[in-house]
């Protein structure tokens, strides 16, 4: 049986998931540092937090949970930000979801369970132990964001608030890279090939 299209679906796969993940976000910040317009860069953020996430559902028929609860409040904070015109809403989302994220990580792992394993065990097989680690690490990750967001959205302008917003989605990127090899290093698996970094949205 051929299976030579497979590597193509799951490139394919992965395109649609990097563009629900980032795609709005980027947009927001370029068309922020370009129009210095914070209320047009927020609709463009809305807009295309929906359309990322009708893209990501007409592509897979599914969406990551966490990619879902970040392109939502992507939508809800950006739209008190255009109904208030206050532009910490949208600010400050990062901060509210990031520490919530942190919060239900944590209290997964004090309760015994495993709540980074429901969401990508079907991807990635370990060990309990194994997930409790990765869940801690990406619990602090996840707390480090929110206080730095909340640091750089008060004391700086809004274009160095949207240079910082991209960092933090480069900074997301690398430290789930970094987690490959201890994933590798407790996945249970018949096969060599490394998995792919945790798929969590940012």
């Amino acid at each position: 049986m051929n299976t030579a299209p497979e590597p193509k679906a799951k490139s394919k796969a992965a395109g649609v998931r990097m563009a629900v993940d980032y795609a709005a976000p980027i947009v927001f910040v370029a068309a922020l540092l370009v129009t210095k317009n914070f209320q047009l860069a927020t609709w463009v953020l809305v807009g295309g937090s929906a359309l990322a996430l009708l893209i990501g559902w007409i592509a897979e028929r599914r969406l990551a949970p966490l990619p879902l609860v970040a392109g939502l409040a992507a939508m809800v904070f950006g739209g008190l930000t255009l109904i208030f015109h206050n532009n910490a809403f949208v600010k400050m989302k990062l901060t509210v979801v990031d520490t919530a994220l942190s919060i239900g990580l944590l209290s997964g792992v004090a309760t015994g369970k495993n709540p980074l394993k429901k969401v990508l065990g079907d991807a990635i097989s370990m060990p309990d132990a194994a997930w409790r680690n990765l869940t801690v690490r990406y619990a602090f990750f996840f707390l480090a964001c929110a206080v730095c967001n909340e640091f750089v959205w008060r004391t700086q302008s809004d274009a160095r608030w949207a240079v910082f917003r991209l960092v933090i989605m480069g900074a997301a990127l690398v430290f789930s890279l970094l987690q490959t090899p201890f994933i590798m290093k407790h996945m249970i698996s018949d096969e060599g090939s490394a998995p792919p970094p945790p798929d969590l949205g940012f």
